[in-house]
């Protein structure tokens, strides 16, 4: 299963991640305060969606032997007043007739972080013991 620590200091407002064995650096745009020596929290998200998209449809396409020689998957996180969405664009390179691309599009609506994020899910939070710094 997935697993991900996040740990900050006091230098504004950057973040290290360790997720899995791979170490990242989450941060703000200087615009917020921020050094902007990492992605930002909605980047990061938009990030994921975006690997997950890519690699369940390579696994696809591969699966049934379609030339689809790559894919870049564009993400914008869009909130306007109390409404939020992503707007994803796929772009897809290859020999792919019409009914091909329609199936990678309707494969995208349900990989498997795509559906996470459309059904939304529980978040607990609870303290660890106090410690000394």
């Amino acid at each position: 299963m997935a697993h991900a620590k996040a740990q900050i200091g006091k230098v504004r407002y950057a973040v290290s991640i360790d997720a899995g064995r791979h170490a990242i650096v989450a941060d703000e745009p200087r615009s917020n305060g921020g050094a902007d020596v990492g992605p930002a929290p909605y980047d990061l998200l938009l990030a994921g969606l975006g690997a997950c998209t890519s690699i369940t449809l390579r696994m696809y396409a591969d699966r049934k032997e379609w030339d689809l020689q790559s894919l870049q998957v564009d993400l914008n996180y869009v909130r306007q007043g109390d409404q939020e969405r992503i707007e994803r664009t796929l772009h897809l390179f290859g020999n792919l007739s019409d009914e091909q691309r329609a199936r990678i599009a309707d494969i995208a609506e349900r990989t498997p972080v795509t559906l996470t994020l459309k059904k939304g899910l529980p978040i607990s939070t609870e303290l660890a013991p106090a410690t000394a710094a």
